[in-house]
């Protein structure tokens, strides 16, 4: 037991890694620099993503093709040479980032080679059910659902990035097994406050206004109309909103922003790269967010390590992380919205507040809560108790949907 403790090899599967950035990028990214930090070892077991060639040798890829209108390429789960990589690298642990794709490829490497499964559980898979019309929205649920139940049944151990995440899923099925509140960390040292003045003259904005940011993709789960609302009905006729992000939503946002008469106070710049997001929230004095399906809100996480305040529609994840010293929540409609981002646009200097709630969340420290978690799994593993078992009810919804999926 002492061997694994002291130096543990993981190998996280994800259908999405780098050079693309989103939340499980991030998240990903920052567990694996955090275990190597700590001493471990962790293998990137990821889809092929154009021309690009991986000089770091932790970075394994499966086939994928790009597909017109999809944002990501699509994996092929099949890969020998990877299995063969997957074999030389005896990992103790895998860790699934997806409960689809790759990370079916996870459960059914922890079957063959008798390996312990986590899997950690990044999105509120059925709030993206619109994505599927014109199927039924409930009958797209269930299947989600189910599909879940599944393959979570297949694993040892279950992570979540916050506690409103656990008490839903909870709400939902039977766990028999353990589940750790663990969320992403955050580079303290990348989001440390710049001065704004340079970074505004930097970015070219304007020095005498204040500024709210928001920060996700262009997408509606992301609620940017209502964000788009509530800055509308701001007293203060000189602020401005920077939204930053790409997305199939961007042109209707700059729709609703010409039919709100904001004109030029509202802009959106497109997507920024991860490691240039430090300059647009030092420039920035108000991060201001309205989603209501993250499961964590690390875009928030990483506004307050970089010392600013938030406004931000009280939602899962992100009632989770804030603090009441420096943020406020509101209800999920415009005129709340506006109320707090006033109220936050007003309260003077609250980059120590946010710092030091942003602390409590830094990268060595989840990284460690992720080993234990690792360890968990491990232990889980050899007394075969597996996060929940499946109901004979649900054994037949799952072999209906399959029976489906075969017509």
């Amino acid at each position: 037991m002492d061997e694994w403790k002291d130096r543990l090899r993981v190998a996280m599967f994800t259908n999405v890694y780098l050079p693309v950035t989103n939340g499980v990028v991030v998240s990903v990214e920052s567990f694996r620099k955090a275990l190597t930090r700590l001493g471990h070892h962790a293998y990137i077991m990821s889809p092929s993503c154009g021309e690009i060639e991986d000089r770091a040798p932790y970075v394994f890829r499966y086939p994928a093709v790009e597909l017109p209108m999809q944002k990501y390429p699509l994996t092929l789960p099949v890969s020998p040479y990877v299995d063969q990589v997957l074999r030389n690298l005896q990992p103790q642990v895998l860790h699934a980032n997806h409960p689809a794709l790759l990370g079916r490829v996870a459960a059914r490497k922890s079957e063959e080679l008798n390996l312990p499964l986590l899997f950690t559980y990044h999105t509120r898979y059925a709030d993206y059910s619109h994505y599927a019309q014109p199927l039924p929205q409930e009958r797209v649920k269930e299947f989600i659902e189910t599909w879940l139940e599944e393959f979570m049944a297949r694993c040892h151990h279950l992570v979540v990035p916050s506690a409103s995440i656990k008490t839903m899923l909870m709400d939902t099925y039977d766990f028999s097994g353990p589940i750790s509140v663990i969320p992403t960390g955050v580079d303290l040292d990348h989001f440390a406050p710049q001065d704004r003045t340079r970074a505004r003259q930097q970015l070219n904005w304007p020095l005498d206004c204040k500024i709210f940011l928001s920060v996700g993709r262009l997408a509606k789960e992301k609620n940017f109309e209502l964000l788009l609302q509530a800055f509308a009905r701001l007293e203060d006729a000189q602020a401005r909103l920077v939204i930053l992000g790409s997305g199939d939503e961007k042109a209707a946002l700059e729709k609703l922003a010409q039919e709100l008469e904001l004109g030029e106070r509202c802009e959106f710049p497109g997507g920024v790269a991860h490691k240039d997001l430090p300059l647009y929230l030092s420039a920035a004095d108000v991060f201001a967010f309205a989603s209501l399906t993250e499961t964590q809100g690390l875009a928030t996480l990483e506004a307050m390590a970089a010392g600013l305040p938030v406004a931000a529609v009280d939602a899962s994840g992100t009632r989770d992380i804030v603090s009441p010293d420096c943020s406020r929540l509101s209800p999920a409609d415009p005129e709340g919205l506006c109320q707090a981002m006033q109220a936050m646009s007003r309260a003077g200097d609250l980059s120590g507040p946010a710092r030091a709630r942003a602390s409590q969340f830094s990268q060595l420290a989840q990284g460690q809560r992720m080993v234990e978690a690792y360890q968990q799994a491990i232990e889980s593993h050899r007394r075969k108790q597996n996060v929940l078992q499946l109901t004979p009810e649900s054994t037949g919804k799952w072999q209906a949907f399959l029976q489906f999926l075969r017509l």
